[in-house]
């Protein structure tokens, strides 16, 4: 089994926790490997569910901070193992993870290892299946078996914020959008009805939407309505009788997850919607008072953040929660993904800062 050294830089802890692949549905090594490497620290009550890992201090503060970061991928294309490289005179890590979201998890590990006396109780959570559908995600499966683990004044996600300071998140929608035909040998074709045909509205429709700006709470999120999978036909010689248009949907977390089906429903009236996948956004919380205080003591300007991330989760459970990490979220699940190492060390020098202040 991969042994992790906590006591190496974060640029180093971020190289070797990449090149342990954890591709979703399979990050078992990558959660053995960190299981073993907290379970030695003596300052860190440990608890294991499945391939997520928890640790946290029990000092008796005031105050209780969350914070916490996934440790699996999007499939590796040819991106690992991690190699080093120079643009524009900065050192980068690039390769599969760098960014999504192993660089934020390496930083919590390090301070994790060596913060055995901060200004608040601290919670670490390292979880599985963030990458695929909610219902698999690892915080879901924490929440039913264990949800005292989520008790906390504040939380912080690790997922790439270019070491800013993003406020909630947008909502996830997924729906099936359908069209039906009927079957015919397509040298026969006007005995049919070509249900992939029909689909072109669904698309024109999509192409000629102008997605929404949304100013929640003085942040302004974009929202997205995008086709992105297109599914039908039978044989080469075959009219098909069903298309469905895969669609998602990224609303702004001021709309409820009933008002997002609402939306999606009515804009695609006259033709058969189902929802396939569904989670809810999260409103900025910056005006928590422990919110205030990081977003001084990082000394970020807070963004709104665009993708679904679990700061819905905490949202839902009145817990504000932000986004702080390194990495560009524009080269999350890119091929070319790549994090600077001068960002690492920032967001590493900010959450301990902020964790060790009087």
């Amino acid at each position: 089994m991969p042994e992790l050294d906590l006591s190496v830089s974060s640029a180093d802890l971020t190289r070797a926790i990449c090149d342990i692949p954890s591709v979703s549905d399979d990050e078992t090594t990558l959660a053995d490997a960190i299981f073993g490497a907290v379970s030695a620290l003596p300052h860190l009550e440990v608890f294991r569910d499945g391939d997520t890992i928890v640790a946290r201090t029990r000092l008796g503060r005031a105050q209780r901070v969350v914070i916490a970061g996934h440790i699996d991928t999007v499939p590796v294309n040819a991106n690992l193992p991690v190699r080093e490289i120079v643009e524009d005179g900065d050192t980068l890590l690039w390769g599969r993870g760098t960014v999504d979201m192993k660089a934020g998890v390496a930083v919590q590990l390090k301070l994790a290892g060596e913060l055995v006396d901060p200004r608040v109780d601290i919670t670490w959570m390292w979880y599985d299946h963030e990458e695929v559908a909610a219902e698999l995600n690892g915080l879901t499966r924490l929440a039913a078996t264990r949800p005292d683990l989520f008790d906390g004044d504040f939380a912080i996600l690790g997922e790439p914020s270019n070491g800013a300071v993003e406020g909630g998140c947008n909502g996830n929608l997924r729906v099936l959008v359908r069209t039906r035909g009927v079957r015919a040998h397509s040298a026969r074709a006007w005995i049919g009805e070509n249900a992939i045909h029909g689909a072109a509205a669904i698309l024109q429709r999509l192409a000629e939407h102008t997605p929404a700006d949304v100013e929640v709470e003085g942040l302004v999120y974009r929202e997205g309505l995008n086709a992105v999978r297109i599914s039908g036909g039978v044989a080469g010689n075959v009219i098909p009788d069903l298309c469905e248009v895969e669609v998602n949907y990224r609303f702004a977390p001021s709309r409820s997850t009933d008002e997002a089906v609402a939306i999606v429903t009515r804009f695609f009236e006259g033709f058969e919607v189902e929802v396939v996948d569904l989670a809810g956004g999260a409103r900025p919380g910056l005006d928590a008072p422990l919110a205030r205080e990081f977003v001084a003591a990082v000394g970020a300007e807070p963004r709104p953040k665009y993708g679904w991330t679990d700061v819905a989760r905490f949202s839902a459970l009145g817990v504000p929660a932000v986004n702080y990490g390194p990495g560009d979220p524009s080269l999350a699940h890119h091929d070319e993904e790549r994090v600077p190492v001068a960002q690492i060390e920032a967001v590493e020098r900010g959450l301990r800062a902020w964790l060790s202040a009087p």
